[in-house]
């Protein structure tokens, strides 16, 4: 195997996709073994990172995609004026955490937990390309199973689900205690709280998000499945989340 040739061949599969393609299909592409094309992506990546450069290579979900890197994104966004911005206030961010946590979860687990209607934030989220359809639960009604994107992933830098930051020890314990007892209260018990996987909400004290947990179950007994239907929208306060200025865009092209 040719190192460089191998390389520019990579370099070329990527910049002409534009979008994730496979570890996979690259190396059926040069008709190389996967461990191979994997150990040169990974040596790409660590050039694009160590240099002055405008790209870089993001793995997700065991493919790779050339992508700008966000410093530069004011720059690109004077040209290429397809390019969107979304900014992402609490009440989106707190349902996209339940989201990337509880995986895949339908909109009555969503709205149980949040303890409010969620049919505006879920429609947001699956606008941004955050949230999408992945299956159906097999129960009556058989709502629609709701799990992130490679979207999600790709704007906050995660190779996989499994990268999302765990909760302390206190706080795991609470709101497992607490997503359990709603479970039980919103749909049948099995299948729907999967693995131990904690639910994350960073931006405010659990404490203070969750008082009056009694109040809030007798609020959610008799949730039905069929939700999806209701059209009543939420009110999404102006203030939006300060995590670190987050800023996701998509190029719609």
């Amino acid at each position: 195997m040719n190192f460089s040739k191998t390389e520019a061949a990579i370099e070329a599969i990527l910049f002409s996709m534009g979008e994730a393609v496979p570890t996979r299909k690259i190396a059926e592409a040069l008709e190389l073994s996967v461990d191979d094309v994997y150990q040169v992506l990974l040596n790409m990546k660590d050039k694009y990172d160590d240099h002055e450069r405008g790209v870089m290579l993001l793995e997700i979900d065991e493919s790779f995609q050339m992508c700008t890197k966000r410093e530069y994104y004011e720059q690109v966004k004077k040209i290429n004026f397809k390019l969107k911005e979304f900014i992402l206030t609490d009440v989106l961010i707190e349902t996209l955490s339940i989201v990337a946590y509880k995986q895949p979860v339908t909109r009555a687990q969503i709205e149980a937990i949040r303890g409010v209607n969620s049919n505006h934030a879920v429609n947001k989220l699956i606008e941004y390309n955050l949230v999408s359809e992945v299956g159906r639960l097999e129960v009556p009604g058989r709502p629609i199973l709701f799990g992130t994107t490679k979207d999600f992933l790709r704007g906050f830098g995660l190779q996989s689900v499994k990268e999302l930051p765990e909760l302390g020890a206190e706080a795991l314990s609470h709101l497992k205690e607490e997503v359990e007892q709603e479970m039980q209260l919103a749909l049948p018990q099995e299948g729907l709280l999967g693995d131990d996987q904690p639910i994350q909400f960073e931006e405010e004290p659990v404490e203070n998000k969750w008082t009056n947990l009694d109040e809030k179950m007798n609020e959610v007994d008799g949730i039905e499945e069929d939700q999806e239907e209701q059209e009543e929208q939420e009110e999404e306060q102006n203030r939006v989340i300060d995590l670190d200025n987050l800023v996701l865009t998509i190029d719609e092209s």
